[in-house]
């Protein structure tokens, strides 16, 4: 088949190299100058920073992606474990440290912080996470999500509809099993994973926690975006043909088939299959024009579909402090993990104390001056748009950064002593650089308990045509997005001949 792709994000590219490795003709038209889309590892002056994911969790998906099209991932690049892979300190000046790879000792922190029935609430959270997870990854996150239908057929008592809870909210979830804020906070900390609101993202969300600490938290020597490049090479090799700076116009569909795109320089590019590695409300919007009555439903979901949080970020060039250093993730809680809640998804507005996260990854390949070294901190924002924030602003831009250092630096880690150099990045900025809508990281959120069966299927209503990446099932985050991948190469491959493409 002749297939054409639209993006050269992660899902894009993934997909593209699957099925060109099963023998397909396969071009990726990408609108920007560079691959990767959010996952990028970017240099300032003399330091590298990861300015989209930071992280690398359920790495057998990248692993699995590497080893059915040449050669394995660990031949190719220094996996690192990241232990503790996050250090959480909270507004009464206490803090835990949660290790890599073992409850054990994560356990062991809890108790030695807050004590032995905070470390059993835990344990019992992380049990209950775990069945979570058992029932629900084969049918939420390995397979395509049909409809509610197909998925309650699959289930295979009452029971695994008990385990999952659908009805319940993670903060339900997280107020009913943990009677210790310090451990509300970090649960709620997982809806913001997927851009969400945990008063009323689904509990199941709570499996992201039980999946970091069982397959843990990894860094790539180098840095994340160094998968991109590592991806975009194989693809490159198994014979997906790549066109930059080629912004796609629309998507042509005759007869509710997908025949192929239109570029903005006007050149029609004919296919037998579109995969769409954009965002959804692009793709349905945007790309697509005019009445389409097989897509009405996918474009009033989208229409009613929160949008995830935005991010607003500082890149910082720092001088090094041996004395003092950062674990690779630090996580700083506020006092009122709610106002950030409500000033973002209810106020639309930048929150005044957020959460901060900085990631300080101490990797010698990220930093070309042994003295200096890069961190990147991250507060969530709302999206950047006329019915949210106006994020254009440079000078407020200015002020807002210049108060989450100082809200660091009233917890005790001096930066402005060591600063080299400061990079802003806001909303308006990620919708620029890689066609986000509003800047939202993850496309839409996981608001409420259809919010799965909103998200836009693999498969398009309309024939030929398939959507993969974060927006699409299963959701954003890199795991997923591979999985989305996998996905739709399969759902191709028996669409041409009823059987699931296999690619050795």
């Amino acid at each position: 088949m002749k297939i054409v792709v639209i993006g050269a994000g992660m899902g894009g590219m993934m997909s593209a190299a699957r099925l060109a490795k099963a023998g397909h003709e396969v071009s990726l038209y990408e609108a920007s100058d560079r691959v990767g889309g959010k996952l990028h590892t970017e240099w300032i002056g003399k330091v590298a920073f990861d300015t989209g994911p930071s992280l690398l969790t359920l790495p057998a998906v990248y692993k699995d992606f590497f080893a059915r099209t040449g050669k394995h991932l660990g031949l190719l690049c220094e996996i690192e474990t990241v232990d503790p892979s996050f250090d959480y300190r909270f507004a009464d000046g206490t803090n835990v440290n949660f290790a890599n790879l073992s409850r054990h000792h994560t356990l062991n922190n809890l108790r030695a912080a807050y004590g032995e029935s905070v470390s059993r609430q835990w344990d019992q959270l992380m049990r209950r996470a775990e069945k979570m997870w058992d029932v629900s990854r084969e049918p939420f996150i390995e397979n395509e999500l049909r409809s509610p239908l197909s998925l309650l057929k699959r289930f295979s008592l009452i029971r695994d509809l008990k385990i999952i809870a659908p009805w319940k909210t993670l903060r339900n979830f997280a107020t009913e099993e943990l009677a210790d804020e310090h451990l509300r906070y970090i649960l709620d900390r997982y809806a913001t994973y997927s851009g969400s609101d945990p008063r009323k993202a689904p509990a199941v969300l709570s499996t992201i926690a039980y999946v970091e600490e069982s397959f843990g938290a990894w860094h790539i020597k180098g840095g994340l975006g160094t998968l991109a490049t590592l991806v975009h090479e194989r693809a490159e090799k198994v014979g997906v043909a790549f066109h930059l700076n080629s912004a796609v116009a629309s998507i042509n569909i005759k007869r509710g088939k997908a025949t192929g795109i239109t570029l903005e320089n006007g050149e029609v590019v004919n296919a037998d299959a579109v995969i769409a590695n954009a965002d959804a409300s692009l793709i349905y919007n945007k790309l697509i024009t005019g009445k389409i009555r097989k897509i009405k439903k996918v474009r009033k979901n989208l229409e009613k579909a929160d949008a995830s949080l935005a991010g607003f970020s500082l890149l910082l060039g720092m001088r090094k402090d041996d004395l003092a250093p950062l674990n690779h993730h630090t996580v700083l809680f506020p006092k009122d993990y709610d106002a950030e809640f409500d000033a973002i998804f209810t106020h639309k507005q930048p929150v005044t104390e957020p959460t901060i996260y900085i990631c300080a990854p101490g990797d010698d390949a990220m930093s070309k001056d042994e003295l200096l070294e890069g961190w990147f901190v991250l507060v969530n924002a709302p999206a950047h748009g006329a019915h949210s924030f106006d994020w254009n602003n440079a000078e407020f831009a200015r002020t807002y950064a210049n108060s989450i250092i100082d809200q660091i630096e009233s917890r005790g880690i001096s930066i402005r002593s060591r600063l080299e150099s400061m990079t802003i990045r806001t909303p308006a900025d990620l919708e620029n650089a890689v066609r986000a809508p509003g800047g939202s990281i993850y496309g839409t959120s996981s608001n409420g308990p259809r919010a799965a069966f909103m998200r836009a299927k693999n498969r398009s209503p309309i024939k030929s045509l398939y959507c993969v990446g974060g927006s699409a099932h299963p959701g954003g985050g890199l795991p997923l997005v591979g999985l989305s991948a996998e996905m739709v190469a399969n759902a191709i491959g028996s669409a041409q001949n009823g059987q699931p493409l296999k690619s050795h």
